[in-house]
């Protein structure tokens, strides 16, 4: 079984991923921006644009995710954001098509709340705090630039099953998806403190510095 975590940046893919992983044992991560990351560093700088348009990034993720599934005796999950819809149908699409169970949710939330969350994401809260608590994310981030049209197109039916996580904690959220997808997570016996700290620590793990 694959789950694919869909969403704008910013809007709790990568939490909820290593949430789900955390509470469900045999299951793991599998990220296709690092399929990304490689290209981009075997690209001269001038042509390091959004990889997801560079046909083999959508087959390379297609046939590693089907790698991963043939060999993983539990689920695969995927945090991954993808909006274009032809792209789409080139991953979830060619999975589904190759006979695999994958269940697609889509995580949205009010513009603002993303926003919030991006002010504090990782080391991005502790400079923001720096700069004045409601400081705002810088407005050249790719994140923000692509912000309106990833809500816009999320929305749409083929992006369904869509969780809104307004009001929802991470482990709320983790709990709706895997009841979605038929499976049981183990409880989730986090304090409120040590829930925080192991999310800072999933952000942390996942800034990215190119």
């Amino acid at each position: 079984m694959l789950i694919w975590i869909n969403g704008p940046f910013g809007g709790g893919k990568t939490q909820t991923a290593y949430e789900l992983r955390r509470r469900l044992p045999g299951s793991v991560v599998c990220d296709p921006e690092h399929v990304g990351f490689g290209l981009h560093r075997m690209l001269p700088p001038a042509l390091r644009g959004d990889f997801q348009d560079i046909p083999v990034w959508r087959d390379a993720v297609h046939h590693v995710l089907g790698l991963a599934l043939a060999g993983q005796p539990g689920p695969v999950i995927v945090p991954m954001t993808v909006v274009e819809p032809a792209y789409f149908r080139e991953t979830v699409g060619r999975l589904r098509a190759d006979g695999h169970e994958v269940h697609h949710f889509a995580l949205l939330a009010e513009r603002e709340t993303v926003l919030r969350r991006l002010r504090e994401r990782g080391l991005g809260r502790v400079l923001q705090r720096a700069a004045g608590k409601d400081a705002p994310p810088r407005r050249d981030t790719f994140a923000v630039r692509r912000l309106d049209v990833c809500l816009e197109r999320l929305a749409g039916a083929e992006f369904a099953e869509h969780v809104w996580t307004d009001r929802l904690t991470v482990p709320e959220v983790a709990d709706r998806v895997a009841a979605s997808a038929g499976l049981g997570l183990a409880p989730d016996t986090d304090s409120a403190l040590r829930g925080r700290l192991r999310r800072a620590a999933v952000g942390l793990r996942h800034i990215r510095f190119d």
